[in-house]
């Protein structure tokens, strides 16, 4: 397993782009019938995926759960969201089978022991992308689809940030320790995200990019509003966003992102917002 360990905004400061890809942006998340996890230190969170083809691939996969995490299984103290961007596939949970479709969402509440991972049709693999946070408290597993979430419109044609969040493990759908993930699906002509720019100091975030068409990237900025940087990222990947860093981005086309965030609190209106003329 991957392990990425905390960097502060002052050292940030003097980061080659080699040294800034490598320490925030996981390139290749998906590999046939393994399991790709990077171990943050930010709040301790950690990203996979896991792309089913030939087998059913359990969640602990090539990984050593007690020596990464201290426990006897990998959600013994912890709860994770996936969604499926991929074909259609299953994902088991201690004997109950879910079902998701391309874009459907299912929460794994702290305490599930046996996670495993098949695709329908290996033509057309399922694309498991996860994010998992230490947790404290049980709740209950549950899938929430596309159609499901709850949306909320933003952004315009003019500013050229026309977008649709979609809000699925939130404080508004189910109660959940400190996980938060939702999908912003950008319309044709958009390609501005998270705009104007905020930071929250007690949450950090992950943001995973894909229905980046071919030919295209999406330039994502972070680091202090005050001294910004930016990486450049291709289709399915995904970046890591310490508490301190701005979270935003502007893609050569539309694209649709998942964000997941975890850390002190819940509350979405808990940011600093920078406004856009004094990025620097």
């Amino acid at each position: 397993m991957d392990i990425r360990y905390s960097c502060n905004q002052r050292d940030f400061k003097r980061y080659t782009t080699e040294e800034t890809r490598k320490e925030f942006l996981i390139e290749k998340l998906f590999v046939p019938d393994e399991v790709v996890a990077v171990y943050s230190h930010v709040d301790r969170m950690v990203t996979l995926g896991v792309m089913p083809v030939m087998e059913k691939v359990p969640i602990d996969k090539g990984i050593d759960i007690w020596h990464n995490f201290g426990t006897q299984y990998f959600l013994q103290r912890r709860e994770l969201g996936l969604f499926n961007v991929g074909g259609a596939g299953t994902v088991c949970v201690d004997g109950t089978v879910y079902s998701l479709g391309y874009k459907d969402c299912l929460y794994i509440a702290m305490g599930a022991k046996d996670v495993t991972f098949e695709s329908c049709d290996a033509s057309a693999p399922a694309k498991f992308y996860m994010v998992s946070a230490p947790a404290h408290t049980r709740y209950e597993t549950r899938l929430i689809r596309i159609a499901d979430a709850a949306k909320k419109p933003l952004g315009a044609m003019e500013t050229s940030n026309k977008r649709v969040i979609n809000q699925f493990i939130h404080p508004d759908v189910l109660k959940t320790c400190q996980l938060s993930m939702g999908m912003t699906v950008l319309e044709p002509g958009s390609v501005w995200n998270t705009m104007p720019a905020h930071t929250h100091e007690r949450r950090m975030e992950v943001y995973f990019y894909f229905e980046v068409p071919a030919g295209n990237v999406v330039f994502h900025m972070m680091g202090e509003g005050q001294e910004t940087r930016h990486i450049v990222m291709a289709n399915e990947q995904a970046v890591i966003s310490p508490s301190w860093s701005i979270h935003a981005g502007a893609g050569t086309s539309n694209y649709t992102f998942i964000w997941a965030m975890g850390g002190e609190n819940q509350a979405f209106d808990d940011m600093d917002v920078i406004p856009t003329t004094e990025l620097r």
